[in-house]
């Protein structure tokens, strides 16, 4: 059993961000985060050869969403099951906007059940958005934290072992909010188990 500092704090937005800003490196359109468990970009998503040589049976896009009317950018990645029909994939959107006062606190625990019953059934799972870095890293890392029982700082070190991750700050203070409910939550259950 893990030791928990019972007062525990985590990180504030700052120190998140210096941590995920730190050392970082070029890493490719889709990496391995977590056994089974892959994070990656649009080019990836819409590269159905390099899904189908990862075994990739579940699919989560975090930027799902509507075709750019126009000829400005476009924040959303418009697959959705369609686009993959020709593939023996699931496929599970989000759709959310990559930005500070976006809730995707609401995800995180449909998104975690969604990926948690992939694996479960020996699925691999490829989450991604536009780039990868933000809205995507932060399901994955709210995945880590309530289905494997990571800490914030424990799952951002995780996942930046094998790619570079940078959450909006509005999404790092909402992981921020996470961690400490799963930690007074830990904190019930084994009070609970004491009496």
């Amino acid at each position: 059993m893990c030791f928990r500092d019972p007062l525990h704090e985590p990180p504030s937005v700052s120190e998140l961000q210096e941590l995920l800003l730190a050392n970082r490196r070029p890493t490719g359109h889709v990496n391995q985060v977590w056994p089974n468990l892959y994070l990656g970009n649009e080019v990836a998503a819409r590269d159905k050869g390099t899904l189908h040589s990862l075994g990739i049976t579940h699919i989560v896009n975090a930027a799902h969403g509507p075709p750019s009317p126009g000829p400005g950018p476009c924040f959303y990645v418009n697959t959705g099951p369609r686009f993959y029909r020709d593939m023996t994939v699931d496929y599970y959107g989000v759709e959310a906007d990559d930005a500070i006062d976006f809730i995707l606190s609401p995800f995180f625990y449909p998104t975690t059940r969604y990926i948690r019953a992939a694996l479960a059934m020996g699925g691999r799972v490829f989450v991604h958005c536009l780039m990868g870095v933000s809205r995507s890293a932060t399901l994955v890392l709210a995945f880590l934290m309530i289905a494997e029982g990571l800490r914030l700082r424990e799952a951002a070190a995780a996942v930046r072992q094998h790619r570079d991750i940078c959450p909006n700050a509005g999404f790092l203070q909402q992981l921020r909010s996470l961690d400490m409910s799963l930690e007074r939550e830990r904190r019930r259950k084994t009070q609970a188990q004491a009496l």
